[in-house]
């Protein structure tokens, strides 16, 4: 499971986290995965500007913004706001985890992890839908919400995130190359049984 952005990450740090179990505690919380995705696309906000954005109360911004830096996912930007106003900026450009590598300690954390992760893309979802009837015909015709049922084995569902991130990994080549155009472009890459369709509780046995 990997959360990213479009963007560069910042200059002076690393491009990627893997999300140890203090991390993926901090990240338990779909406003805080999205209030990081937020920072990694459009780069330093303020609380007020991020909690405009995901229409959250300024207070709640301040308090998940702690929770992240206390984390070591963000940072205070240093010389920049005044009196109250605090300026934060992501310190990777994606977060990596993978539960087949998780220790067994580690496990209810990263299932929580999984969960924030689940409801936050419904979230960022939410609110796409609600651009589609304001969308630019170019980007409404190039825009795409797919949903295909596919019968496949675990590690079928493995290979094939393999690939498909291979080739997401070929159009962020060369991040610095991009034409004017360009836009950050939000992929959700989604493989899980559908609902109904397999005994639950027993994953765990």
């Amino acid at each position: 499971m990997t959360e990213s952005s479009g963007a560069p990450h910042p200059a002076g740090t690393e491009p990627d986290v893997r999300l140890d179990t203090a991390r993926l505690r901090v990240l338990a919380h779909p406003v805080r995965v999205n209030v990081l995705t937020l920072l990694r696309r459009r780069g330093p906000s303020t609380a007020g500007q991020i909690a405009a954005e995901l229409g959250i109360n300024p207070g709640s911004a301040s308090y998940h913004l702690r929770r992240l830096a206390a984390g070591g996912l963000i940072e205070e930007v240093p010389d920049r706001g005044t009196g109250r106003e605090r300026w934060w900026t992501a310190l990777h450009r994606q977060s990596i985890h993978d539960p087949a590598d998780e220790p067994a300690g580690e496990r209810a954390a990263g299932r929580a992890y999984a969960h924030a992760v689940a409801l936050a893309s419904i979230e960022r979802l939410e609110r796409a839908a609600q651009e589609v009837p304001l969308l630019p015909a170019d980007w409404y015709e190039a825009s795409f919400y797919s949903d295909f049922v596919l019968w496949l084995a675990p590690g079928d569902v493995e290979r094939m995130r393999a690939e498909l991130f291979e080739v997401i990994s070929r159009y962020r080549a060369d991040e610095t190359g991009a034409p004017a155009s360009s836009v950050p472009v939000s992929l959700q890459l989604q493989a899980f049984p559908a609902p109904g369709t397999v005994e639950l509780g027993a994953g765990e046995a």
